[in-house]
């Protein structure tokens, strides 16, 4: 089943009489439970995609279905809930809260929708990724590896339709990085969770199940095999 689809999207950008395309008529199509990597240079328009697939953007046409659900058409409020509930993010610079704990930042996103963490669940993301310590630990005690483990129990804490990972080890050194991406397709495995990630690293991007290549806004390359009628 399709998790995730667009449809001929494009985005536009008007730059006095020259028009930018940076996405042209992208047909991307992501399974249930699939770990897909996003691969390009800088300006290919991969960070375009990822914030129309989150709907931190909106496109100039076509459309993005999330789980059944065209965040293309929504409003602004219903948008943001819907973010809140189906899509969790883990972007290259952390954004963790500094006042808050480990803990606490974790099950931010799940506080902020009136809902009470399942514990259970909480537990069991912070065991895995190794953060069983550093609970209570506040962002500043923790090294860039552990805050970005942190960024992804949150993300995964929300039990989303999909996570979005914008160059998750862009701040890492190497051998963080590998460590960092393992544990995300572990976690990916364990709890069913659909994942894409764009990098621009092509050893980063072999970690994923599947690799889609853009360049000029277009998919150029990769396996972008799953088709429509396969939902």
């Amino acid at each position: 089943m399709n998790i995730l689809t667009t449809q001929n999207l494009k985005k536009q950008y008007d730059m006095g009489e020259i028009q930018v395309k940076a996405l042209d008529g992208i047909n991307l199509f992501v399974r249930e439970g699939e770990f897909l990597a996003i691969v390009g240079t800088s300006g290919s328009g991969k960070s375009t995609l990822l914030h129309m697939l989150g709907g931190l953007d909106v496109p100039t046409s076509g459309k993005v279905v999330v789980d059944g659900k065209d965040i293309s058409k929504m409003t602004k409020d219903e948008l943001t809930i819907f973010r809140r509930r189906k899509i969790g993010f883990v972007f290259q610079n952390y954004n963790l809260l500094p006042l808050m704990n480990v803990y606490e930042n974790i099950v931010l996103p799940i506080k902020l929708d009136g809902i009470r963490p399942d514990r259970d669940y909480v537990e069991q993301i912070i065991t895995l990724l190794g953060l069983k310590e550093k609970k209570y630990a506040m962002p500043d005690q923790l090294s860039g590896g552990q805050q970005q483990r942190v960024a992804l129990a949150r993300a995964l804490a929300t039990k989303p339709a999909i996570i979005l990972a914008d160059e998750p080890t862009g701040n890492l050194d190497s051998r963080t990085s590998q460590d960092v991406l393992g544990l995300m397709k572990t976690t990916g495995q364990r709890f069913g969770q659909t994942i894409v990630m764009i990098t621009h690293n092509d050893e980063i991007a072999q970690m994923a199940g599947r690799i889609i290549r853009l360049e000029d806004g277009k998919i150029c390359g990769g396996e972008n095999r799953y088709a429509e009628s396969e939902e």
